[in-house]
């Protein structure tokens, strides 16, 4: 397995945010809890960028055999089948 380089850097917080920072992680753990936080603001902010980039993209009109939500049900029934054999078929 490749060893994970970190780097040093430098951030600038307000002190107030620090103190509740320290509060809950201590001291010695503020580098770990600034990088799980920042990881997670990314996905989050990955996610709303996918959002934003592919709005309107459905059409109902592309989609006539998905009109109903009887429709809807059956076609995600129909989706998990087919997971569900596959599955079984790889690892079965």
């Amino acid at each position: 397995m490749k060893a994970i380089k970190n780097n040093k850097t430098h951030l600038v917080f307000p002190r107030e945010l620090l103190e509740i920072i320290d509060e809950f992680v201590g001291k010695r753990k503020r580098s770990k809890f600034v990088v799980e936080a920042t990881k997670e603001k990314l996905a989050r902010e990955r996610f709303l960028h996918a959002l934003r980039e592919t709005a309107g993209t459905w059409k109902d009109k592309n989609h006539p055999e998905l009109q109903t939500k009887k429709d809807i049900e059956k076609h995600i029934r129909g989706l998990r089948g087919s997971f569900r054999k596959r599955f079984e078929e790889l690892y079965a």
